[in-house]
């Protein structure tokens, strides 16, 4: 029989492992995740959004099977997967453009869009006025609004679903981490666990988030992906309470969207770099900094907001291009690739896992075409640039 490790199991682990066993149910799934609460995984520290306003047509065919799952979760995963419904609310994504030649890209991006299915329109500031009453327009040239198929879901659920029934189809989750990888020429054959232990397989599959390349590194391979950090407030306003609001992403860097009657607000720090594997100290300083100020300039209603919690998690950052990283490793041919999604991969989930779990079984990509996201672009050294990266 096939023995196919996973090293990770969070969602994009739980997704391979819940393809393969639907693909293929010969062979052996074994997912060695070190975090079993998942704590401090990206899956659960994530805002647990989707959407198709990507600026690469292939990351919006991603969204495209994505949503699609999400809004059918139950069938999908069936009653072992024990999740009845993810909770969607389409609320949408608005990409608010600063110059004339921002809102011609949000145009031209819209239109692409479009053309694979998503309905993304482009509103000029009277339009997004009008839609979006409290929405502060001063310095805005146009702004791009996903009315459907967009917004926001239980990331958890999406997890705990497809694990489930990958588990009752037969893959086993072990609690352990891999701490390196043993290799003998261009294969990998077995992986190194931190508590102690050698599992050796015939398939290896590198789902390990921010500590994918650090993995990799023990058998002389390399990505070019690395933890950074964000961190995530929660925001009372009790003026600014609009609960139909989609996910808003101001050309100044922050991000907000509504919860639960409060706010989710973000933004990047202006020294992005990498951090600490085990750092989830939030940047409390981001609020009062950067934060809060352009909240007040965007949306009317926040003179009076208070931060009520916060918390940090990590992106799986790929410095060379901000997109993910997929598929077969030419340098080690039994070695596969979910990393560096830079902070889209909840959302890419689904798609992502059936993709590499067709290139296991079937030998090359079959529902959709992800080889522009392959691993030789990165041995190449060759960008294939995300730019719309919240």
């Amino acid at each position: 029989m096939t023995e196919v490790l996973i090293a990770g199991g969070a969602v994009m682990g739980a997704s391979v492992a819940f393809w393969l066993t639907r693909l293929d149910p010969g062979l052996s799934v074994t997912v060695i995740e070190p975090d079993p609460g998942y704590a401090t995984a990206s899956t659960a520290l994530s805002a647990a959004g989707i959407r198709s306003q990507f600026t690469n047509p292939v990351n919006v065919e991603i969204s495209r099977f994505g949503i699609e799952f999400i809004r059918d979760f139950a069938r999908h995963t069936g009653p072992a997967g024990g999740v009845p419904d993810l909770g969607l609310r389409e609320n949408g994504y608005l990409f608010l453009a600063g110059t004339e030649t921002g809102a011609l890209q949000l145009e031209n991006l819209a239109a692409m869009q479009r053309s694979l299915g998503a309905a993304t329109e482009v509103l000029d500031p009277a339009a997004l006025r009008a839609r979006f009453p409290w929405l502060e327009t001063d310095g805005v040239s146009a702004g791009s609004f996903g009315p459907r198929d967009e917004g926001f879901f239980d990331n958890m659920g999406l997890l705990s679903g497809m694990k489930n029934a990958a588990r009752a189809a037969g893959a086993r989750w072990l609690t352990d981490r891999v701490a390196a990888l043993e290799r003998d020429g261009d294969r990998i054959t077995a992986a190194i666990l931190a508590q102690g232990g050698r599992r050796p397989a015939d398939i290896f599959v590198n789902c390990a988030g921010p500590r994918c390349a650090e993995m990799l590194r023990t058998v002389g391979l390399n990505l070019p992906v690395e933890p950074r950090k964000r961190t995530i407030f929660v925001v009372d306003a009790p003026a600014a309470r609009h609960p139909e609001a989609p996910l808003i992403v101001d050309p100044s860097g922050i991000w907000m969207r509504p919860e639960h009657g409060q706010w989710l607000a973000a933004t990047v720090p202006a020294t992005d770099g990498p951090c600490d594997p085990a750092d989830f100290v939030p940047q409390s300083e981001l609020w009062e900094d950067h934060v809060w100020p352009l909240l007040y300039q965007r949306c009317a209603g926040f003179e009076a907001a208070k931060v009520v919690r916060e918390w940090a998690g990590h992106y799986a950052f790929n410095t060379l291009d901000q997109n993910a990283i997929l598929g077969r490793n030419p340098q080690a041919p039994n070695l596969f690739h979910a990393n560096g999604f830079s902070g889209h991969g909840l959302q890419q989930a689904p798609a992502v896992g059936r993709g590499v779990a067709e290139q296991i079984v079937h030998g090359d990509w079959v529902t959709l075409d992800l080889s522009e996201l392959g691993v030789q672009r990165v041995l190449d050294g060759q960008p294939f640039a995300e730019a719309a990266i919240v």
